[in-house]
C-alpha cells in the first residue's frame, strides 16, 4: 500500500476508537483547554458555546481573549458560564494586536495548563466529537513528541446551510508540504502540550501571517506529529466578516492566485521561515538542511533552477491546483 493510503488508513483507525475517549467513564482523562479569540461576535457566539458544552469529551476548560469587544459579547459570554457550571469558563484580556496575537498569547500564557490545547473561532460550530476525535489520534503520540490534529471542516453560511466541504488532501502532512501550505484551519486544530513548548519558545510576537499555519510549521519542523483528519469536524461558517474565508472554492483559489502573483505568498514564506529562526535547535538537523536548501532553491537565479530544486527537495502542494500555483510561483520568482 502507498505510504499515503497507509497514512489515510491508520488516522481513520485512531478516529473510530474515539469513543473510548468521551471523558465520562475513563479515568485519568487528559484535559484540554480551548482556546478561544473573540471580538464583537455576539451574532454566532452563542451557537459556537453550545456546540463546546455539547461535546462528548467532558474534561474541559474554555478560555476566552477578548480583544477589546463593544457589543454584547462578554454577557454571553457570562451567561453561558453561569449555565454551564461544570465547564470551568475564564475570561482574559486580548492583546487587541490582531487575531494571530490574540491566539498566540493564550499559547505562552503560562495561567493556562493542559495536556492538549484546542485553538476556537467565534462564529463556527463543533461537531459533538470534534474533540474525542482529536484526542483519540493525539495520545497515540509519546508525549515528548509534538503533535498536532487538523481536520476537515463544511462551510456554512451566515444561516447555517451547508455551501460544501473543504477540499480531501490525500497526501500526508509533513514539513516538506508546511513549508508551501496550511492544510487545516485553526478552528479545527488541537495540539499537545510539547507543540506548545515549541511555540512558547517562539513568543507570541513572533510575525506569522497565521496562527494555524504556524503551528504545522513548527510542529513539522522539529520533527513532531501531524494528523490530518478526512472526517469534517467543525462547520466553518462564512460571512461578511471573515478575515480569513474558505479555500474549496474556484473564487477563493483565483483569489489566492492573485495574492500569489502581487507577491504575497512570498511574503508569507518569508515571515515564516524568518520565524522558524527563534527556534534553533529545536528543529531537527535534517529539517535544517531542508530549509536552508530551500532558501537556496527560492533565491536561485533562474526559473530552471528555482522549479526543479523544489521538485529535487519535495517541496509540495496537496492539490494539483496547488502544484501548478506552486510551480508558477516560482517561475515568476514570488516564490
Amino acid at each position: 500500500m502507498p505510504v499515503a493510503g497507509c497514512y489515510k488508513t491508520l488516522a481513520q483507525f485512531l478516529i473510530r476508537l474515539s469513543k473510548h475517549f468521551d471523558g465520562s467513564y475513563v479515568m485519568n482523562v487528559p484535559h484540554v483547554a480551548i482556546l478561544m479569540a473573540t471580538y464583537n461576535g455576539e451574532h454566532f457566539l452563542q451557537q459556537q458555546l453550545t456546540s463546546i458544552a455539547a461535546q462528548t469529551y467532558r474534561n474541559l476548560s474554555l478560555w476566552i481573549s477578548d480583544d477589546g469587544s463593544t457589543d454584547s459579547t462578554l454577557q454571553i459570554v457570562a451567561a453561558f458560564r453561569a449555565k454551564h457550571l461544570w465547564l470551568p469558563v475564564h475570561v482574559l484580556p486580548g492583546p487587541q494586536a490582531g487575531f494571530v496575537r490574540n491566539f498566540l498569547s493564550m499559547v505562552c500564557d503560562r495561567q493556562i495548563g493542559a495536556d492538549f490545547f484546542a485553538f476556537c473561532d467565534q462564529d463556527d460550530v463543533w461537531r459533538h466529537d470534534k474533540v474525542a476525535a482529536a484526542i483519540a489520534c493525539l495520545s497515540t503520540v509519546p508525549s515528548k513528541l509534538p503533535a498536532v490534529y487538523v481536520s476537515r471542516t463544511r462551510t456554512i453560511d451566515k444561516d447555517g446551510t451547508c455551501r460544501g466541504t473543504s477540499p480531501l488532501f490525500e497526501l500526508p502532512p509533513t514539513v516538506h508540504n508546511a513549508l508551501v501550505q496550511s492544510i487545516g484551519g485553526g478552528n479545527t486544530m488541537v495540539f499537545n502540550s510539547q507543540a506548545r513548548r515549541l511555540l512558547e519558545i517562539a513568543g507570541s510576537d513572533v510575525a506569522v501571517p497565521s496562527h494555524d499555519w504556524w503551528t504545522y510549521l513548527v510542529v513539522t519542523a522539529c520533527g513532531g506529529f501531524a494528523f490530518y483528519d478526512p472526517e469534517p469536524r467543525v462547520d466553518y461558517r462564512q460571512h461578511g466578516e471573515n478575515i480569513i474565508g474558505e479555500n474549496g472554492s474556484l473564487a477563493a483559489r483565483l483569489f489566492r492566485l492573485n495574492l500569489l502573483l502581487k507577491g504575497r505568498f512570498r511574503h508569507w514564506i518569508t515571515a515564516n521561515i524568518e520565524a522558524l529562526s527563534r527556534l534553533g535547535a529545536s528543529i531537527t538537523p535534517q529539517n535544517r538542511k531542508l530549509i536552508a536548501e530551500f532558501e537556496k532553491v527560492r533565491h536561485a537565479r533562474s526559473a530552471v533552477q528555482r522549479v526543479t530544486g523544489i521538485k529535487r527537495l519535495g517541496i509540495h502542494r496537496q492539490t494539483q491546483f496547488g502544484n501548478i500555483s506552486l510551480h508558477l510561483a516560482a517561475v515568476l520568482g514570488k516564490l
